[in-house]
């Protein structure tokens, strides 16, 4: 692809100097400076008018014209970016999303988690494997999900395969919105500072930053400090973005992300996506969609039903269960409802795949824990398969005008 924006981040930006959490521990690496210097140099991934396109989608879903569907795996693998299997996880979400259409009756701009959701935070920095302590693997962008020690140590040598990668995904995905003007986009959580910090370029007709990483880039829970390192790096460019909210955010928190990540109340600029959990969402959310409401910040909310919602098998294996999925997302759109506010969408994590990793639909909740691990494959968080999303989105959006 050819760059239209001139290369090279700031060699100290403002993010930079303020607090990052769930960063790898890599900077004593000898590739390390030498890694970041052609990340600076290497061309965007994605493009200015892109991005501007997209906005204006968001925009549309902000004013309740249109929706938004962001699916994709929980941590994307090197192995499966390439063509074949990208086309099967864009064909997917095209499935999903025209689904979703035809029960709500608009359109529906489509994001993928694809193209760069290669790190994840991880709760601890080690784990226990077969009696090993090991650290924890964060992500094809950072590690090895193999169990030993080597595989493990944080490799900055991964950032220039994970750009190479991604530039595989972004190539099927442009092709895609050639025949489509609701995308698929790319997104991902911005989490590794070295690695889309090192991608920030300038837009040469407005002067404008933009991240060059991704179309759509968010922040978690763990990083989300309006305060840090993450925040400052998203505040910093154009691009459109989203923050989640938790069951523990308050009002104040809220306002704090918008007025860091949108002060001049952009229709299409930020997205809010609630991951609080099926049983606190309906006490701790209308506080924070009314606070965002009365601010008059004109932001997109979406529904992440399944972060809030995951538990573990007496063995430890991590899963979900369809019914407390749906019952988050349903209470999510009767809120925003109550509350006069449009609401955006929903926000999964989703295989292709036939995989068994959540319980619901055709997967039995009295099923054996080795029922469950029939085809678990995810790299990190249970996902639904493309059956179990499809009975989702027809559960929460029973009628053409939910």
């Amino acid at each position: 692809m050819t760059a239209t924006s001139l290369p090279g981040a700031p060699p100290t930006a403002e993010w930079d100097t303020l607090p990052a959490l769930q960063q790898p521990d890599w900077r004593h690496h000898p590739a390390y400076d030498r890694v970041r210097e052609k990340l600076a140099d290497a061309p965007p991934l994605v493009l200015p008018e892109e991005l501007r396109e997209l906005r204006a989608g968001l925009a549309a879903v902000a004013r309740g014209e249109a929706r938004l569907l962001q699916v994709g795996d929980c941590a994307e693998s090197f192995y499966e970016s390439t063509a074949e299997h990208t086309a099967r996880r864009i064909a997917a979400l095209d499935t999903l999303a025209d689904r979703l259409a035809d029960r709500v009756g608009q359109d529906v701009i489509r994001v993928g988690r694809l193209g760069g959701q290669y790190a994840k935070p991880r709760t601890n920095p080690t784990e226990v494997v077969d009696g090993i302590t090991l650290p924890s693997f964060r992500g094809h962008l950072v590690n090895s999900e193999v169990a030993s020690v080597q595989a493990r140590w944080h490799n900055p040598r991964r950032l220039l395969w994970g750009y190479q990668f991604s530039g595989e995904v972004q190539r099927a995905l442009r092709a895609r919105r050639l025949e489509s003007v609701s995308g698929p986009w790319s997104s991902h959580d911005a989490l590794v500072i070295d690695y889309d910090g090192a991608l920030v370029r300038t837009d040469p007709t407005t002067g404008a930053r933009y991240l060059g990483s991704t179309h759509f880039p968010w922040v978690g829970l763990r990083t989300g400090d309006p305060a840090g390192a993450h925040v400052a790096l998203l505040a910093a460019v154009v691009n459109p973005v989203a923050a989640k909210l938790g069951p523990a955010t308050t009002p104040a928190d809220a306002l704090a992300l918008c007025a860091a990540l949108d002060p001049d109340r952009e229709p299409g600029r930020l997205t809010l996506i609630a991951r609080v959990g099926a049983d606190a969402v309906a006490a701790a959310l209308p506080p924070l969609v009314r606070a965002v409401r009365d601010a008059g910040h004109p932001v997109v909310w979406l529904s992440d039903p399944m972060h809030g919602n995951t538990l573990r098998t007496e063995t430890g294996r991590k899963t979900r269960h369809l019914d407390t999925i749906v019952a988050e997302a349903a209470t999510f759109l009767a809120v925003l409802a109550a509350c006069g506010v449009p609401a955006g969408g929903l926000h999964l994590e989703t295989s292709p795949d036939p995989v068994t990793e959540c319980v619901g639909g055709a997967i039995r909740s009295d099923r054996s824990e080795q029922e469950l691990a029939t085809r678990y494959t995810s790299l990190c968080d249970p996902r639904l398969n493309t059956d179990q999303a499809a009975e989702l989105v027809d559960r929460v959006f029973v009628t053409s005008k939910e």
